[in-house]
């Protein structure tokens, strides 16, 4: 008997043990996340525009097909390049992360240029007026489009999510970027999922509502979709500058350029003890993130040309050469 106790007690301790890991890596899983967030917004901003002009009942499947595409890209290829970086090339994590970086900056900067009529974005795209007449083939083509192009982004989450996370053991890594991984994919997508159904939502309420709010919150979702997509758009666009920015800044203090960082640093404290205490530290912050952002946009305004002419057709003669074997 006091020997099954004792196996009971043991059993209560590994139990222990383990809930107190499965917190561990959950925490460290979120505030990882947390860091990645203008991936992770431009990630959602951009993903509903490959189901545009397709029928109502195949916004879904497709959404569905791109979510396992996207789980596959960070699972299957990322998630093991980023753990075999973090066991024999650790040193390689603040460049590849500043490579991150810029490209955020550039994707951020690319986007404010072409509202300001400075640059075509990717309205060059050869062959982008080309129509498909067979609605799978089209779908065919938009699922793999948007699953190279969350290949993209994953792996600037990752890296991200892979810098943040403390020093720890390899399978409490694993662990966490498995959990970074599955938890945020199901944020995005799942967003994505009720923002492209959200007008179907709308426009069923206004129709069939039996009582005159209902339809009148329906009319409004179906009238304030528009709205709200331009305005994750600008959102998406802000953070992308912002985290691309703080990435560079906070990579040249690791690789021994500590000045950039230091003076926004001091900048921010100044700013924020103007204000009253109770809002010091959101007015750092703030004024952290702007600074940050207006770097991360001359940055990326310096990369459009590179980008456009150099990295942008290169990728997509890669990939063409790909989707055709």
């Amino acid at each position: 008997m006091s020997g099954l106790i004792a196996l009971l007690d043991d059993v209560a301790a590994i139990a222990k043990v383990a809930a107190a890991s499965v917190d561990d890596v959950i925490g460290q899983a979120a505030k990882a996340s947390a860091k990645a967030a203008g991936a992770v917004i431009d990630d959602a901003a951009v993903t509903p525009k490959y189901v545009h002009g397709f029928e109502a009942d195949r916004e879904l499947p497709i959404i569905w097909r791109i979510t396992k595409g996207s789980l596959k890209n960070k699972l299957l290829y990322l998630l093991p390049a980023g753990l075999a970086l973090s066991a024999f090339a650790h040193w390689a994590i603040a460049p590849l992360l500043m490579l991150g970086g810029a490209y955020l900056c550039f994707e951020g900067a690319e986007k404010v240029a072409y509202v300001l009529g400075w640059s075509h974005g990717h309205e060059d795209h050869p062959g982008k007026e080309d129509t498909v007449s067979d609605p799978a083939k089209l779908e065919e083509e938009k699922a793999i489009g948007a699953i190279k192009t969350d290949f993209i982004l994953s792996a600037e989450i990752m890296t991200i999510s892979l810098a943040a996370i403390p020093e720890s053991s390899f399978w409490m890594e694993a662990a966490t970027l498995a959990a970074v991984a599955v938890m945020i994919t199901v944020a995005v997508y799942g967003s994505v999922a009720l923002i492209v159904k959200m007008d179907d939502l709308g426009l069923a309420m206004a129709n069939r509502g039996r009582l005159s709010p209902t339809r009148a919150l329906g009319r409004g979702l179906v009238k304030g979709m528009p709205g709200f997509l331009r305005g994750l758009t600008i959102v998406g666009t802000a953070a992308m500058l912002w985290v691309g920015g703080s990435i560079i800044v906070h990579g040249l203090e690791v690789m021994g350029v500590a000045g950039p960082a230091h003076m926004i640093h001091d900048a921010a404290y100044s700013v924020g003890h103007m204000v009253p205490s109770g809002w010091t530290g959101f007015t750092e912050w703030l004024v952290k993130a702007a600074i940050d952002g207006v770097l991360g946009l001359i940055l990326g305004m310096m990369l459009i040309p590179l980008g456009e002419k150099v990295v942008t057709p290169l990728w997509r003669k890669v990939f063409s050469k790909t989707s055709a074997v």
